[in-house]
């Protein structure tokens, strides 16, 4: 290994460790549970760990449901009021009072958990993460942070994927080589804060852009690059259905690659690696359809929740009376779609603790770098190679049709009572549930900036640029969560 590449491998090294400090610092600041339906996710998570994957949506388990009531906080959804006081944990009380309120709530939660037909691979992941805090002796609230905290490594793996896709596409650009991790090691994604599924979907697409880019690298695809290709699509769908745009544009790519095989001559030479991954990526997927269509009675499963939710399909004709098809209509969800894929969309004290200037700066940044990105793509004096072409275009098209595709949920759906999203505002606007598009994103955006940075000769400016771009990351995000760290809720004040 030469020298400077060995120094730069210390760096990223360095940011997957920073990475995860940035993680654990936020996710021991958020108390439980919060309102993206955490203590959902978390039930799933434990009936993993016994072994048992739900058939309709049933309600929470009897070790879930303790964890949830004794360890849950009022304070995401509850107003802060001048000299109102909530409660303290219930850790801080007297047995003799603890025990008798903790079997009462236990009695009365038996709500359905709306999510059980999710897809299974985060929740076997994190089922494991749970018997693993157990084998190491942790229990109560330290066993249910240790939970949270599998972030940790996957958000360390996340920024090592970065690094490896920017290497792979930029093999002489030590910029973006090192902007792309940079950027995904401070990513202000409250996601990233607790136990859900969109954790894992950058991840799992991750690898799969990475490895469909080297497919299409390939002269002649070997078996071996088709089948891991083909497990890592598996993998993004076994997830979360929400990826289900990206897996389309992920075929279309496919589909592409060949096309021109075929022009080249090369399509029967490269019959094995394609039917490779053409079986690892549809057998897992048709195993999971068949299991929802015969245990919940429709090919995903989304048809038992939707009924609980209480929504309903509205006819074709009703449709184009959404306001989406307004000016104001899209550009709220356009705005918000993108501001929460930045930031989240946590409550707290029943209001997005988000700033609006915040929100603002990162979706215009998001705009702008983007639309450079495109304009470099278009151009034929920029030195983009076919290969950085192509899979930069992969990356946009799979952001957007994530974004036509929340578009479409919106308009279909009447939401009558629920609060998000609403008949007030009948919009998808959850930027957590297209984090499988977060290293395509990033990579962009880092593109767009290395084009606007172009002209600058001295090297030292723009990763100054990128510096102070981390920094107000860092900085606003801070701003935005300090209120939590002081919750006598969170893992800062657990008991010892």
């Amino acid at each position: 290994m030469a020298p400077a590449e060995s120094n730069e491998r210390k760096w990223i090294l360095l940011l997957c460790a920073v990475a995860a400090i940035h993680v654990f610092v936020f996710s021991a600041a958020f108390p439980f549970f919060n309102v993206v339906d955490e203590e959902a996710h978390f039930d799933l998570a434990v009936k993993s760990s016994h072994g048992h994957v739900p058939r309709a949506l049933e309600p929470m388990c009897d070790e879930s449901r303790q964890f949830y009531v004794f360890y849950l906080s009022q304070e995401y959804v509850l107003p802060a009021r001048a000299g109102h006081l909530f409660p303290p944990p219930m850790w801080d009380w007297p047995t003799n009072q603890a025990a008798p309120v903790l079997a009462a709530r236990m009695s009365q939660w038996n709500d359905p958990n709306h999510e059980s037909s999710q897809p299974p691979l985060y929740y076997s992941l994190a089922g494991l993460w749970w018997l693993l805090g157990k084998m190491c002796g942790f229990h109560g609230g330290y066993l249910l942070y240790w939970l949270r905290f599998l972030n940790l490594p996957l958000i360390a793996a996340l920024v090592w994927l970065g690094y490896l896709a920017a290497r792979l596409l930029f093999p002489a650009n030590p910029f973006l080589r090192l902007a792309v991790p940079a950027l995904l090691a401070f990513f202000p994604q409250a996601s990233f804060y607790a136990i859900d599924n969109d954790v894992l979907c950058p991840l799992c697409f991750g690898v799969a852009f990475l490895l469909l880019v080297r497919f299409d690298q390939a002269g002649t695809p070997g078996i071996g690059l088709g089948m891991a290709a083909g497990l890592a699509l598996a993998a993004t769908f076994l997830t979360k259905l929400t990826n289900l745009p990206l897996l389309a544009v992920a075929a279309l790519f496919l589909a592409a690659k060949v096309w021109h095989l075929a022009r080249a001559g090369k399509l029967r030479a490269a019959v094995p690696a394609l039917l490779a991954l053409a079986l690892s990526a549809g057998l897992p997927m048709a195993g999971w359809l068949v299991w929802c269509r015969f245990n919940y009675g429709d090919w995903t499963g989304t048809a038992a929740k939707i009924q609980f939710l209480g929504w309903t399909h509205k006819s074709l004709s009703q449709w184009w009376h959404h306001p989406i098809f307004t000016p104001q209509g899209f550009g709220l969800f356009f705005t918000q779609l993108v501001a929460t894929f930045w930031q989240g969309g946590f409550l707290w004290h029943g209001q997005s603790p988000a700033l609006p200037g915040v929100d603002a700066i990162y979706v215009m940044l998001s705009v702008v770098f983007v639309a450079l990105a495109l304009a470099g793509l278009r151009s034929r004096s920029a030195a983009a190679t076919g290969s950085q072409r192509h899979a930069l275009w992969f990356g946009f098209w799979s952001l957007a049709a994530a974004i036509a595709f929340f578009g479409f949920l919106s308009i279909i759906y009447d939401f009558h009572d629920c609060v998000r999203p609403s008949r007030a505002q009948p919009y998808f606007m959850f930027g957590r549930l297209m984090l499988g598009g977060l290293i395509p994103f990033v990579i962009l955006f880092a593109y767009g900036l290395d084009r606007a940075l172009s002209r600058v000769k001295k090297q030292w400016i723009g990763r100054l640029v990128l510096a102070a771009m981390i920094l107000f990351m860092l900085i606003s995000e801070c701003a935005v969560d300090w209120p939590v760290f002081s919750s006598p809720y969170n893992w800062y004040h657990l008991p010892p």
